[in-house]
């Protein structure tokens, strides 16, 4: 069936062609040629060797032959000289006045208070804590922070509790010290009437404060919610004065 079928089939015919095609393609791989192809070799054993001579061919990256001494001893130099520049542009700067404005040469400043808002009996606050940066963002800047980290204050009242009191006076004495020298500039820039009433109101809070750091550290928990509630209103206040 199959070789009536094939020899029914014209020269001209596209299964004549077809089959031709196939054949002539075959006889293409010929054993001498398999063989040839078998024992072929490629001509770079890694794409790493590859790559350096297609780099080499478009003079992208010369060889080592066309690197002459000239070119080494100037390339040398210029690197020496470099490094000279950047070794005196990083010299320079550091014989500069400490008050440059740029930089800290020290620990971060402490800053003061021009205002009677410290203890009276101590000259300072219990809560203050060092290495903590005040941006300055001036007067309205200050009561815009005071007021929220008063509200900051009113929701450390879910941390209240005898596993956390670690985290408690912490977060208490972290917001405290940005409040106590905010006030303080808030005090500085207010009018002559109104710098008593803002003066009563900060030391009634930050004399709370130290009441509520005193309860964590002996660990009483019922002193600790005893001050905390006391202060509640207080914070509320500070928030209706600095809105």
């Amino acid at each position: 069936m199959l070789l009536s079928f094939a020899s029914s089939a014209s020269p001209t015919s596209p299964m004549a062609t077809s089959l031709s095609t196939i054949n002539g393609s075959a006889s293409q791989f010929s054993p001498a040629k398999l063989k040839q192809i078998k024992n072929h070799k490629p001509k770079y054993q890694s794409p790493q060797s590859y790559m350096l001579a297609q780099a080499q061919e478009s003079h992208s990256l010369p060889s080592k032959s066309t690197i002459t001494p000239h070119q080494v001893s100037r390339r040398a130099s210029l690197s020496f000289s470099m490094a000279l520049l950047l070794h005196q542009l990083h010299i320079e700067p550091s014989r500069a006045d400490e008050g440059n404005g740029l930089w800290l040469t020290g620990p971060l400043p402490v800053p003061t208070v021009t205002n009677k808002i410290a203890n009276e009996e101590t000259g300072t606050r219990s809560f203050l804590r060092n290495g903590i940066y005040i941006a300055n963002i001036g007067p309205q800047g200050s009561a815009f922070r005071l007021k929220h980290y008063a509200f900051d204050l009113l929701a450390l009242g879910d941390m209240l509790g005898q596993e956390t009191m670690s985290y408690f006076r912490k977060y208490l004495c972290m917001k405290s010290t940005v409040m106590y020298y905010d006030f303080d500039k808030v005090i500085s820039t207010a009018s002559d009437e109104q710098k008593q009433p803002l003066t009563d109101l900060a030391n009634r809070l930050f004399d709370n404060v130290e009441k509520i750091e005193e309860a964590v550290k002996r660990q009483n928990n019922t002193m600790m919610q005893s001050c905390y509630a006391d202060t509640v209103p207080i914070l509320q206040e500070v928030m209706a004065r600095m809105a």
